[in-house]
């Protein structure tokens, strides 16, 4: 007997992930401060918005995720879940391997390809930066649980229509999604926890990873690296790449150093 469905868990689990992960990452506390990327103090006296503000956000964007993520199972499990459960009844070894891989390699392409069009396109774009793109840049020195600080708008176009994008071209079963859903949750928490510690996996397997968005947080980084959230090829292929080096910080930590880049065309 089954108290939740597939649908249930792919909708709540991603949002159980990452407060619990983010979570984790802030009870740390200074016993990290060595592998920080900004001094903790800057949390407060660089950041545009509080804690208590990010959360609220955080939230209503995880509220509307939630509804159209309903939406998107209503219309589409059905079809999904009866291709998947039959591929898994004529083979269970190859799809719950083989398949499963390929639908997560498209999903991360189709999610990476939306999310660099429209992280860049509202940097070029001086309205949709000012009064919607510059919430998340609210969070100079970016923290875990500051992930998903969004405008409820650009939290819908990016995070919300994307995985959406994501599962149906993948053809992804909500089981599946489920797991898929919560590596992207963990690798955006990741990616703005600002600290770099030794042995992290993502660091290991990504070249986009916590120091590479961090840059995008700097000033001088910020028409740069707007690749999210796996992989580095967009910001190649279009010249918005800016390489780093990590190297100690005076006081203790670490520091992610931008180095000279060019980019094509005019940005904010």
């Amino acid at each position: 007997m089954e108290f939740f469905s597939d649908e249930a868990l792919a909708i709540f689990v991603p949002i159980v992930v990452y407060w619990v992960y983010s979570g984790m990452y802030m009870a740390l506390g200074q016993s990290m401060d060595k592998y920080r990327l900004h001094p903790r103090k800057e949390e407060n006296s660089k950041n545009l918005v509080s804690k208590r503000e990010v959360i609220k956000g955080v939230l209503l964007q995880q509220l509307v995720q939630a509804g159209v993520a309903a939406v998107v199972f209503t219309h589409t499990g059905d079809s999904s879940s009866t291709m998947a459960y039959d591929e898994e009844a004529q083979g269970s070894s190859s799809y719950s391997y083989l398949t499963v891989a390929r639908q997560f390699a498209v999903a991360m392409i189709v999610l990476d390809g939306w999310q660099y069009a429209w992280h860049r396109y509202m940097h070029l774009n001086r309205f949709l930066y000012r009064h919607i793109h510059s919430w998340h840049h609210r969070l100079v020195v970016p923290y875990a649980f500051g992930s998903q600080y969004n405008h409820p708008i650009e939290g819908l176009l990016l995070d919300t229509l994307g995985g959406a994008l994501a599962f149906i071209v993948s053809g992804m079963s909500p089981r599946a999604s489920i797991f898929f859903f919560s590596l992207c949750t963990i690798k955006g928490v990741d990616d703005h926890c600002g600290l770099w510690l030794p042995g992290n996996l993502f660091h290991l397997c990504f070249w986009n990873n916590t120091a590479y968005h961090d840059v995008h947080h700097q000033l001088r980084g910020s028409r740069f690296n707007f690749s999210q959230p796996f992989f580095v090829t967009w910001d190649k292929v279009f010249g918005t790449h800016m390489p780093y080096v990590l190297e100690a910080r005076l006081g203790g930590g670490l520091q992610a150093r931008p180095l000279t880049a060019k980019a094509n065309g005019e940005e904010n």
